[in-house]
């Protein structure tokens, strides 16, 4: 099994400034080429950490890859730190300063000695033209054959060297298997149910079979993993038979594969039947219907989204009756009816979604704590309803009431189509 260390430095991801996803991004190159990673680090840039960390990548990998502390500047001292840790000198690369230099002129950038520096590097390692920006990507060999490499850790600097030059020569530098991960989406079970339900068929799993269970709001993702394949196609055939079995244990609760959504599903039956949608928000403040119109084509059948926060907007906008309001409170199933009717005649939707909830952290009670949402479903021959409690923390209230109210959607038309 050839396994892998990614290192990310850079203070900025010690101190929160930015989010580290260039080590998501090589995981997933590394993964689909047979690669296990083994570890991911972060660190700061000091050389001391460095050369600890790359030491200790080395004992337990084959494959060290290092983004990050590539600049021009002062604080960045990976380049430096390589050279000294493989006893290299170092020289300029006349390839890299000239690629620099044109690269700065067409910005209007005047050639220093700082940018200069760019083309240093050291004698030891093979540059890896990096044509997207103006530090190049190196790539080391020890004695025993191992390899380190550095990458810049602008993403897409790093996204176009990991494709066109680090993987090439990964394959051909090292003898890979196949790492095999397929993914089954469910929903409408929680994690400790679903796990009761197919007790039987995870027990009886081949050793060489990983079970993961990645919950999240509504659905439940169960990973099936096998490492160090001779065949990948074999594996691919041994995972595929087992989430067969499954189809005869959870059939209702299986949405799909890899990256499937209930809201893709939703959005294939409403393209392929001509029917439409609208969509009437409050405390979800306008997510269910991002999450249909960030899929490309959603303009075939989605008509409108209206985000109705306060209480005239809901009577104004929606129809929602102002009686009915007083009465019963914003936070109820007579005002989510009342919404999702309203979406569905105002905007001549089919079927329209409908959220009305308290997303907190204030303004709940004993009666109607943070959490509480009502969500509706209308449809061309009724309209349905539902109380969901969905946590304490305002952002998980949010994901969990559009995930629900979502899934609510996908029943009723699965119901239709039968």
């Amino acid at each position: 099994m050839i396994k892998a260390t990614i290192i990310t430095i850079g203070d900025e991801i010690l101190i929160g400034q930015i989010v580290d996803t260039n080590s998501v991004s090589i995981a997933k190159h590394l993964n689909r080429a047979g690669i296990t990673v083994e570890e991911k680090i972060s660190i700061g840039d000091t050389a001391d950490q460095i050369e600890r960390t790359l030491r200790h990548a080395l004992q337990q990998s084959q494959i060290v890859i290092i983004t990050g502390g590539l600049g021009p500047t002062k604080d960045d001292i990976t380049k430096h730190t390589l050279a000294h840790f493989f006893s290299s000198a170092m020289h300029e690369d006349k390839t890299v300063a000239e690629h620099v230099r044109s690269m700065l002129e067409k910005r209007g950038i005047v050639f220093n000695e700082l940018n200069r520096s760019q083309a240093m590097v050291p004698d030891c390692c093979k540059v890896l033209f990096n044509a997207h920006g103006t530090a190049p990507g190196m790539w080391f060999e020890d004695t025993q054959g191992n390899v380190v490499v550095s990458l810049p850790g602008v993403p897409f600097e790093m996204e176009h060297l990991m494709e066109d030059e680090v993987m090439p020569r990964l394959k051909s530098h090292f003898e890979l298997h196949a790492n095999i991960h397929r993914t089954m989406i469910t929903s409408g079970l929680p994690e400790s149910m679903l796990a009761e339900a197919i007790a039987e068929w995870e027990d009886s799993l081949p050793s060489d079979i990983k079970l993961a269970y990645l919950p999240a709001p509504n659905i439940v993702r169960l990973r099936l993993s096998t490492y160090d394949a001779a065949s990948g196609e074999v594996a691919r055939e041994k995972i595929d038979t087992l989430f067969e079995q499954l189809y005869k244990i959870i059939p209702e609760y299986i949405v799909g594969f890899e990256d499937a959504s209930v809201q893709a599903l939703i959005h294939e039956i409403l393209v392929q039947s001509g029917k439409t949608l609208a969509v009437a928000e409050s405390c979800t403040g306008g997510t269910i219907a991002s999450r249909f119109t960030a899929m490309a084509g959603s303009s075939a059948y989605f008509l409108a989204g209206i985000v109705a926060y306060a209480n005239e907007a809901k009577r104004d906008i929606l129809g929602v009756n102002f009686d009915d309001i007083k009465q019963y409170g914003a936070v109820s199933e007579q005002v989510a009816r009342q919404m999702a009717e309203g979406a569905r005649r105002i905007s001549g939707a089919d079927y329209a979604i409908a959220t009305t909830g308290i997303a907190g952290p204030s303004g709940g009670s004993a009666e109607k704590p943070v959490g509480t949402v009502w969500m509706a479903i209308a449809t061309p021959n009724k309209t349905i309803t539902r109380l969901r409690q969905c946590g304490t923390d305002r952002g998980q209230i949010v994901n969990r009431a559009s995930a629900y109210a979502i899934e609510m959607l996908y029943k009723e038309l699965k119901k239709e189509a039968v």
